[in-house]
């Protein structure tokens, strides 16, 4: 069984591995929102920055189920 680490040490700084989630997740987001723009897609949104954030949501939700399984 994987034991889930319950802090990462960042510099001496202790962080939940929720924080490591959202950062990944974030990341994913700002790469799809780049490629939505590039291709033009992103004009199909009613309010990009709320597509953004359940885009981010949906990012971290899907990395926290494969990097950190219950």
């Amino acid at each position: 069984m994987i034991q889930i680490p319950a802090e990462l040490q960042l510099g001496g700084v202790y962080l939940p591995p929720f924080f490591l989630v959202c950062l990944l997740g974030l990341f994913a987001t700002v790469a799809i929102t780049q490629i939505l723009n590039w291709t033009g897609l992103s004009r199909l949104f009613w309010h990009p920055p709320l597509a953004f954030v359940a885009m981010w949501v949906a990012a971290s939700s899907l990395i926290g189920l494969v990097v950190i399984a219950p």
